[in-house]
């Protein structure tokens, strides 16, 4: 390792990108099963009956669902895809479980056929289409109801989802008629509720809040004569792009859950469910960064200047969508003082900027800029805009490193187009 270097997981980030090329997601195994430790520890410490669902669509690929099979946790997938892959990795199909708005017949059909787990039920409507195609299969299918709670957490108003206007779940006022709906079905089992609040929260309250709520509707659920056991309090715990600073303390967490529990389940008359929780960032974010290469760079006088590099909205769409805030490095210069104002521009025909206004070391051409905390929905949200392919991901273990995905071609691009035979 070169002095002067950025070094991320015991790796020098300007050797990698000479190894790989840019731009290239990097994932760091060790930090990532440190995550998941950390969470199952903060459970076990207090005497809780758990599971991990770790979210898919962070970050999901065949080697991520090794190591998500190799630390004993389940999956909680979204589309047929994500279904597919888990499946093809070797993840027991009972560990896994589906979500969805909209679930196509196509992805019940393929959950029911696999075997999966737990489907959470998203509306009045697929209680009756998912009831009618497991009795087309002769199956029953375990099922959990995804309830929005009323909680507006503090967050960006594209990821707040536990508000009564939203697109996912059955209002909280809903929920005792479509457990009772359930309930009627020949071929439906109710073994558990849902929600989820939304991401990116850094305090406990409104968890606590929601759980508290939660665990009222399993009384009434209780009192009519259903026996629900599981309670899945969903993910959406706060990682900080801009500090390695941990905001939200899951150990602190797993207490005032535990708390809780102990006060409410008897106030109540209910049994201590089984509780479930579903991180994704908070597992994957700080395990991964984003190398790029520096090419052009642009001085307005008196006004802004722009350092552009390999990459932008094609593999890292956040900042469009959600003002995401990221921090960054000039790798090969890591130890240089940080002098000039400028912005991150990607190389997209578009405005893509990455990185508005932040001081770095005077830039050159050639130099390798390391974006920290990539790790979560920078790889599973990317696309081919401008027909640019996709990066290639590189694990890193102990000291060796190896792709986990390999870099697109300009083949792959066109693989899937076909020629109308008037064009032939």
């Amino acid at each position: 390792m070169q002095k002067g270097h950025y070094i991320f997981s015991g790796h020098d980030t300007v050797e990698l990108a000479r190894q790989y090329a840019t731009p290239l997601y990097v994932i760091s195994e060790d930090i990532i099963r440190n995550n998941i430790r950390n969470i199952k520890s903060a459970f076990e410490k207090e005497h809780i009956d758990y599971a991990v669902n770790y979210a898919g669509k962070a970050f999901l690929n065949t080697a991520m669902c090794k190591i998500i099979k190799d630390e004993g946790i389940c999956v909680d997938t979204v589309s047929k895809g994500e279904m597919y892959t888990a499946l093809k990795a070797g993840i027991d199909p009972q560990d896994i479980t589906l979500h969805g708005s909209n679930k196509s017949e196509e992805e019940l059909c393929y959950a029911l056929e696999n075997g999966i787990g737990c489907i959470v039920i998203d509306s009045m409507y697929e209680i009756s289409v998912l009831n009618e195609l497991c009795e087309k299969k002769s199956r029953k299918q375990n099922v959990h109801i995804r309830v929005t709670p009323n909680i507006e957490a503090h967050t960006h108003e594209y990821v707040q989802t536990g508000r009564i206007d939203s697109k996912f779940g059955i209002p909280i006022g809903m929920a005792l008629r479509a457990a009772q709906k359930v309930s009627q079905t020949r071929y439906l089992k109710l073994t558990g509720i849902h929600c989820h609040i939304g991401s990116q929260i850094f305090a406990q309250k409104p968890f606590i809040i929601a759980a508290n709520n939660m665990l009222e509707l399993m009384s009434n659920i209780e009192a009519l004569g259903l026996d629900v056991h599981e309670l899945n309090l969903g993910g959406g715990f706060g990682v900080n792009n801009m500090t390695d600073e941990e905001l939200f303390s899951v150990k602190d967490y797993a207490s005032a859950l535990k708390e809780l529990l102990e006060v409410k389940c008897p106030e109540i008359d209910i049994p201590v469910p089984k509780i479930i929780v579903e991180p994704g960032r908070y597992i994957i974010d700080n395990a991964g960064i984003t190398l790029y290469t520096v090419g052009t760079i642009k001085e307005i006088p008196y006004m802004r200047k722009y350092v552009s590099v390999d990459g932008g909205l094609f593999e890292n769409p956040r900042p469009g969508m959600y003002d995401a805030v990221y921090r960054a490095c000039v790798a090969n210069r890591f130890e240089d003082e940080p002098n000039e104002l400028v912005t991150i521009s990607g190389r997209c025909c578009e405005t893509d900027t990455l990185i508005n206004d932040i001081l770095l070391p005077k830039c050159y051409p050639g130099d390798i800029v390391a974006v920290i905390n990539t790790g979560a929905y920078n790889y599973s949200m990317a696309g081919n805009y401008n027909r640019l392919p996709r990066p290639a991901i590189v694990l890193l273990k102990g000291d060796k490193s190896e792709l986990m995905v390999r870099r697109e071609t300009e083949e792959d691009l066109v693989r899937c187009d076909e020629v109308p035979s008037w064009l032939k």
